[in-house]
Formats: C-alpha cells, sequence, structure tokens
C-alpha cells in the first residue's frame, strides 16, 4: 500500500491570512500555482485560489493593496495525514471534486505537505483514471450549458 508521505510535495511556500490578496497573487504568479495554503504559524487554516480572489475579491470590487487573504480564503479545507493510503486520498479527492490537499501533522494539524492529482500521476503505481473523471465531472453547482 503507497501512502501520501511517498508522492507528496514537501517544503511547500504559504501565506498568512494576514497578507494582502496583492500578495497572494504575485505569490501564485512567482510559484506558477493556482492556490496556495493559508498558514498561522505553522497552523493551516484556509487555502485561497485565483478564484477566490476573482470572485470574493475583485468581482467585489475590493482593492487588492487592501483586502487580507483571511477576508478571501476558503476556511473549511479537505485536508490528509502522510500515513494514509493514496487510494484513500484519491477516493477523497474525486468525491469532493478537488485537485489538490493540503497534508498536515495528524497532532499539531501543522502544514507538511501538499499532495495534488498530478502528484498522484507522476509518482503513484496505481490509477487516477476514476479521480480525474469524478474530479472533473460537473458539480450539482456549476452554470447551465449556453445553447
Amino acid at each position: 500500500m503507497q501512502t501520501v508521505s511517498e508522492v507528496m510535495t514537501r517544503d511547500v511556500k504559504n501565506i498568512s491570512p494576514e497578507e494582502t490578496v496583492r500578495r497572494a497573487a504575485q505569490m501564485m504568479d512567482e510559484l506558477n500555482v493556482g492556490s496556495l495554503p493559508v498558514c498561522d504559524g505553522p497552523k493551516l487554516v484556509g487555502m485561497i485560489t485565483d478564484r477566490d480572489i476573482t470572485i470574493r475579491s475583485t468581482a467585489k470590487g475590493q482593492a487588492p493593496e487592501t483586502t487580507r487573504v483571511g477576508d478571501v480564503m476558503s476556511p473549511q479545507v479537505r485536508t490528509c495525514y502522510e500515513s494514509q493510503s493514496v487510494d484513500e486520498v484519491l477516493r477523497e479527492m474525486g468525491d469532493s471534486q478537488i485537485r489538490r490537499v493540503p497534508v498536515v501533522d495528524q497532532a499539531s494539524h501543522s502544514l507538511v505537505g501538499i499532495v495534488s492529482l498530478g502528484d498522484f500521476a507522476v509518482r503513484h503505481a496505481g490509477t487516477t483514471d476514476e479521480a480525474l473523471e469524478e474530479i472533473s465531472a460537473p458539480s450539482e453547482g456549476s452554470r447551465a450549458k449556453l445553447n
């Protein structure tokens, strides 16, 4: 059984909830990523995505220089542990339609890494097809297709 610790990315950059949305966007650009874990010290308190910035901040006319990450981040974050099996986490990702999951220490809930669908595709001996299909399926909240 392969575990998350064998495929996850360690030394993940994170951002404080007190930082500005502009800084979050700059970090995403520098790191070529679409999301950042939000940590208060070592403890994971949320995630901020490029979509959070667009929908929760920019679309509402908030100033990126003064809007704080903590005001637009997603505080409820699915996490996993290093010791969990890859198959279990892949199933959960498919069920929740998410492409990346922060990996936290079981005791302290501090961030120790992140695992993405790409990590599984590159480093996992099994298949990611089923998870990819579930993650990519339109969610109930998706907008209706235009005719």
